[in-house]
């Protein structure tokens, strides 16, 4: 069995340890020597969902760019898990040691970031360093809920399914060998969110093809026999929940288990 090896990417900076807001990603990755990656804005009639565009509501995020960059560095990495606070949460919402419990065998990588969208995971995927020097055998991939809740008056389901199919592209060009277990986004509290949520995972479902892209709907796992979401798995977050409970990751784990096994021994 290999050693067991997590890295842990802090999610949360102080001020005084981001860059100032006017320094931006150019003379952040210039400071470091490193090419700076180019984040036009979005063409007319391009959504804005399939077009690489880093974060600027947030100072601290470059920062945890450049760290989740510099852990992936050393290479070896079993399985590679890519999203926005859920997926980042396995460090800083689960239990601590639950990862390791379920999945002891797997040197995993965490590049989950609170708020991301799609966009702004093509943006890193292509950051120096992110997905270099190593091939991964999984890339477990969760992405889209930010889209629906921050745009859905102006981004369609399409559009975000597109942003989805872009990251898939992407991590097929980058590691052409690796698998990846593409997973339904979660439900969610605010009923229209979660129906548009739906509408995104019937059309991602199509991106599967059960060769290179696997597809896992865990939806039924965190919600109680009414349909709704289980208060236990779900934080009391106001005015609705998203966010997973301890106990969440637990069952989500558990859930996930068999399939990450199957798809690590093809």
């Amino acid at each position: 069995m290999k050693q067991l090896r997590i890295i842990l990417i802090p999610l949360i900076l102080s001020v005084s340890s981001v860059y100032s807001v006017g320094q931006t990603a150019e003379s952040a990755t210039s400071s470091l020597g490193m090419k700076p990656m180019p984040h036009p804005p979005a063409p007319s009639g391009k959504p804005l969902a399939i077009t690489p565009t880093p974060r600027t509501d947030n100072p601290g995020w470059m920062k945890i760019v450049e760290r989740q960059a510099a852990a992936a560095k050393p290479g070896q990495w079993d399985l590679v898990l890519i999203g926005d606070s859920i997926t980042a949460g396995w460090q800083s919402g689960a239990p601590a040691g639950l990862w390791a419990k379920h999945f002891p065998a797997y040197r995993t990588l965490n590049l989950g970031i609170a708020a991301d969208k799609t966009e702004n995971v093509l943006w890193r995927l292509g950051f120096p360093g992110t997905l270099d020097g190593y091939q991964p055998k999984l890339f477990v991939l969760m992405i889209g809920t930010n889209n629906t809740g921050h745009r859905f008056g102006t981004e369609t389901a399409d559009d975000t399914a597109q942003g989805v199919r872009a990251i898939l592209d992407t991590l097929a060009a980058k590691a052409p060998d690796a698998k990846i277990l593409l997973l339904a986004i979660f439900p969610r509290g605010e009923a229209i969110k979660r129906q548009r949520n739906d509408e995104v995972n019937r059309q991602i479902e199509k991106l599967a093809d059960n060769q290179k892209v696997f597809w896992l709907d865990l939806s039924q796992h965190f919600l109680d026999s009414a349909g709704t979401l289980s208060k236990r798995l779900f934080k009391d977050e106001k005015p609705f929940p998203i966010h997973l409970t301890a106990e969440g990751y637990e069952v989500w784990a558990k859930a996930m288990q068999p399939r990450i096994e199957e798809l690590m021994k093809k």
